[in-house]
C-alpha cells in the first residue's frame, strides 16, 4: 500500500529513479544531517581516502534506506 503524499518525507520523482526535494520538516532534518555528517568526515579525505570513501558509502546507504 503506497504512503499518502501528505505523510511522505520526500517527493517521488515523476521520471527516473530516486527522490526529489524533501516535502516535510523531517525530510529537511535528514538531508541537513546527511550533509553535516559528510562534512564531519571530510578531514579523513586528506590522509585516509579509502576511509572517507567508506564513510560516504555508509552514509549514502543509510540515506537510501531511510528514503
Amino acid at each position: 500500500m503506497p504512503l499518502p503524499r501528505d505523510q511522505a518525507w520526500f517527493a517521488a520523482k515523476t521520471y527516473g529513479w530516486g527522490w526529489g526535494l524533501p516535502l516535510r520538516w523531517q525530510g529537511w532534518v535528514v538531508m541537513i544531517g546527511f550533509l553535516v555528517a559528510i562534512c564531519a568526515g571530510a578531514p579523513l579525505a586528506q590522509n585516509h581516502t579509502g576511509l572517507f570513501t567508506a564513510h560516504c558509502i555508509v552514509l549514502s546507504l543509510a540515506l537510501f534506506a531511510l528514503c
